[in-house]
């Protein structure tokens, strides 16, 4: 079979599997890409979810040996939803961004991709092949660039004509060399809404970020937040969308494309309390299925607890207490002596210097510091 008909078959059948976007291109070198990754690291700007050397980041080869080309593909993701919970006083909500909506990407991404891969095994002998989504050494950004998906615009997202910067991107490497198709040009032109808008200056130039800096990145560190970017997290519990809610390009995007990602309201803004006392058992249960639950509770409940300051959420202190004087873990006995500080009701003074009796963690005492430190600053 010519390869061009190979192509056209590879098309019609990725529609027919719910795969909204596909393109190709040649497994060449990444050398721009890798020109990128070493000023990223001479500056600190990685996060450290990077997988792989610069080399195994930027060469397909090095997976496929005998590699011809990549194939990429985006999959659209929805934008609004139905039924939005009401966040209310007393009954504070917290918020997953869209990239976290309904089933982990991850789990669909591979799926179609394995579907595809099996498709084209039938037709081709000795097809071999490898696939990555978000979590491989290739750039899915940089594949689906080179391959026609969209133009990386200054947000550095993807930018699709079609369905905006709400996709989700995957490829797949393959040993059958097939025609690239055509870049698409960039679209940003003279627009910086996306660097305007960024509260912490993660996005430092046009399509460059630091991702130590990003709510995105922060919002799935273990640690205790920098003190810097705790008002910045509002009641963010996973990732951030500003970046790409303030593009032009975004403008009235909204597709409801697959079941799959169709938000659960009261899981993707769920209340906040709630998120405290929730068991392993239960969490898995009602979190399980989502992107954004793959750091484990710990993160969602220090973001949740650093929320419920935020809101200065009165009705919050009793539990706050508890996870200050009981907790196992001094991340999330440190953050709520913070938050229970932080909220400013008339005994939380009195409730910090309780527990600051019998704390001995230095960390969590530095934190405690923190939280006493509010009743000066309201009361002047």
């Amino acid at each position: 079979m010519a390869n061009e008909q190979l192509k056209e078959k590879i098309i019609d059948y990725a529609h027919q599997i719910g795969i909204d976007k596909i393109g190709f291109t040649a497994a060449d070198p990444f050398s721009e890409m890798k020109a990128r990754l070493k000023m990223q690291q001479a500056d600190n700007y990685q996060s450290g979810f990077e997988k792989g050397s610069n080399a195994e980041r930027t060469e397909p080869k090095l997976h496929v040996s005998d590699a011809e080309s990549i194939i990429a593909i985006a999959v659209a993701y929805p934008s609004r939803m139905k039924a939005r919970p009401v966040n209310k006083k007393g009954e504070r909500r917290g918020n997953f961004c869209r990239a976290s909506w309904g089933m982990d990407y991850h789990t669909v991404l591979n799926d179609k991709l394995n579907q595809l891969n099996r498709f084209i095994e039938n037709l081709v002998p000795g097809f071999r092949s490898r696939i990555m989504v978000d979590t491989g050494e290739l750039s899915d950004r940089a594949v689906a660039e080179r391959a026609g998906i969209g133009f990386s615009g200054k947000n550095c997202a993807i930018i699709t004509p079609e369905f905006g910067s709400y996709v989700y991107l995957g490829e797949m490497i393959t040993n059958v060399p097939f025609t690239s198709d055509v870049p698409v040009d960039d679209g940003c032109g003279d627009c910086t809404k996306c660097l305007d808008a960024c509260p912490t200056g993660a996005l430092v130039a046009p399509g460059r970020l630091n991702a130590k800096n990003c709510i995105a990145f922060l919002t799935q560190t273990k640690d205790f937040l920098p003190d810097e970017y705790r008002d910045k997290l509002g009641n963010q519990l996973y990732g951030f969308d500003t970046c790409q809610l303030v593009c032009p390009k975004n403008k009235g995007v909204d597709f409801h494309l697959h079941d799959a990602f169709e938000p659960e309201p009261d899981k993707v803004k769920p209340e906040l309390l709630p998120l405290l006392s929730i068991s392993n058992r239960e969490f898995k249960e009602t979190f399980g299925h989502m992107a954004g639950s793959w750091r484990g509770k710990k993160p969602l409940q220090r973001n949740a607890i650093l929320a419920l300051a935020h809101y200065r959420e009165e009705r919050a202190v009793e539990e706050l207490d508890r996870l200050m004087r009981t907790d196992p873990r001094p991340v999330i006995r440190g953050t709520a002596a913070f938050a229970i500080g932080k909220i400013g009701r008339r005994d939380s003074y009195r409730l910090i210097q309780q527990a600051r009796l019998s704390e001995t963690d230095e960390a969590v005492i530095a934190e405690m510091e923190k939280g006493l430190a509010f009743e000066l600053v309201y009361q002047n």
